[in-house]
């Protein structure tokens, strides 16, 4: 029986849409909406049937029609999308996905298309384009890192860009680089192996080798980034918050013309020693003024990894 707060609502489904792609494989979309929501409903003969509050109806009812909008798009959602809506929905905010994916970043080398997931990344992506500085900035599994690379592949594809330039503080090594085996390539490699791995897919191995031996391509850590100056390039600074306020300074003032900088970073896994400043931190409270600089911030709504990350970060939040 429904209590005083509670009543019985029907939502019509549109006729044109396969209940099936709607409900997702055994039932899974369906599944996801009662145990985040925790609602009660049924769809059957083309109407969905809610018991419940008004508000709680009207989420689902966002919801729904989102996957439907999605569906209309020839793009079946899978769980994280169907999360990733009900936590903008639970936030007061308009998914929108569909929108998402008519923007294409970059087609990978195994054909797979890359476009932002969530509305931050969007607004990442568009900042990228826009502006010739970019902050991402946030927890990791937002896609910082791999999207700007992928903008960067784009931009080399496209004739826009002459080089790529990747750049990792390699703030672990500290001073126990000397003991780890091989030249200063072999040592500094494990710190930038993430950079390789999203290269990788965007290009596959013998392309990115055959660009790192034409330099079209530089991998390297922070360090080796002083006294130079770069022109059309693309420079991607992956983990800046372990470099220093001097470090992050340098790395900026290395922009010459038709360049790109692209700095990323989660302030809450800073590695350096203790009392020294994040120069991402820093970063934030001298340039976020500027009008020709972009700051994005992603929390962990925007985390596309297993939904457990999200809940990992949330909990070490606390």
């Amino acid at each position: 029986m429904l209590t005083k707060e509670e009543s019985k609502f029907t939502l019509t489904i549109p006729s044109s849409t396969d209940l099936r792609n709607l409900q997702g494989v055994n039932n899974q979309n369906i599944k996801i909406i009662k145990d985040l929501l925790n609602v009660n409903f049924t769809i059957r003969n083309g109407e969905l049937i809610f018991n419940g509050s008004k508000n709680n109806f009207d989420k689902v009812k966002i919801i729904i029609n989102e996957i439907i909008e999605l569906l209309n798009s020839d793009y079946k959602p899978k769980k994280s999308d169907v999360r990733y809506i009900i936590q903008m929905v639970n936030h007061g905010e308009k998914p929108h996905l569909h929108k998402l994916l008519n923007k294409k970043v970059v087609i990978t080398a195994k054909k797979k298309v890359i476009t932002p997931k969530t509305l931050h990344q969007k607004e990442y992506v568009d900042a990228i384009d826009k502006f010739d500085i970019t902050f991402g900035i946030g927890p990791a599994g937002t896609g910082k890192t791999y999207l700007a690379v992928a903008k960067a592949v784009n931009y080399l594809r496209d004739n826009i860009i002459k080089k790529l330039v990747l750049v990792r503080p390699a703030v672990e090594a500290g001073e126990k680089i000397g003991f780890l085996p091989g030249d200063i390539k072999e040592k500094v490699n494990p710190y930038l192996r993430p950079l390789y791995d999203a290269l990788y897919e965007m290009l596959t191995p013998s392309k990115v080798e055959n660009l790192i031996s034409k330099n079209v391509i530089e991998i390297i850590p922070l360090a080796f980034m002083r006294g130079r100056s770069l022109n059309d390039s693309f420079i991607i600074m992956d983990e800046a918050q372990n470099s220093t306020p001097d470090q992050m300074k340098m790395l900026l003032t290395r922009m010459g013309f038709g360049s790109k900088i692209i700095v990323t970073g989660d302030i809450t896994q800073v590695d350096l020693p203790d009392k020294q400043e994040s120069g991402l931190v820093n970063a934030e409270k001298k340039l976020s003024h500027i009008d020709d600089i972009a700051f994005i911030f992603f929390s962990r709504i925007d985390v596309v990894r297993h939904s457990l990350v999200q809940k990992i970060i949330k909990a070490y939040k606390n």
